[in-house]
């Protein structure tokens, strides 16, 4: 997933190269670094195993030129994981997806908030999707980035 551009003030990608999830920053607000960070213990197979905990919050139409008919999904990480009950947690991570109704395979925007977005002020970010292709792209890690384990 490619993020922003050149001409926007933040431009970023997220890829998953050789079963790690990496994000490479090229150009964030305050920001004079521009690295690679791969996320440890995370991999398509982590991703995939998190998303099947979701829940269903209901259909919605995002109203876009087209209009695009979704199903609205929530999906969170806190600490400490503890049953139902009276319990003190602390969110880490939140994400809300929008899946399309007729293929859930692809999702059209994506809220997310946590401590995997630390550049930015309010700790969250949206992603739109103009497009989406269901096949993998061809993938080229900069030499910057940590090598996959």
């Amino acid at each position: 997933m490619v993020a922003g551009g050149p001409r926007y003030p933040i431009w970023f990608t997220n890829l998953i190269y050789r079963n790690s999830l990496y994000t490479l920053t090229y150009k964030w607000p305050g920001l004079n670094e521009h690295q690679c960070s791969r996320i440890p213990g995370f991999d398509l197979k982590a991703l995939n195993q998190k998303l099947r905990t979701a829940r269903y919050v209901g259909r919605q139409i995002l109203q876009w030129n087209p209009q695009r008919h979704v199903n609205h999904w929530r999906v969170g990480v806190v600490a400490p994981q503890l049953p139902p009950g009276k319990y003190l947690r602390f969110p880490l991570a939140l994400g809300d997806i929008y899946v399309d109704q007729r293929n859930p395979s692809t999702f059209w925007q994506v809220l997310q908030f946590g401590v995997q977005n630390l550049y930015d002020p309010e700790l969250d970010e949206w992603l739109m999707m103009d497009t989406f292709e269901h096949s993998p792209g061809r993938v080229a890690l900069p030499s910057q980035c940590p090598p996959p384990s």
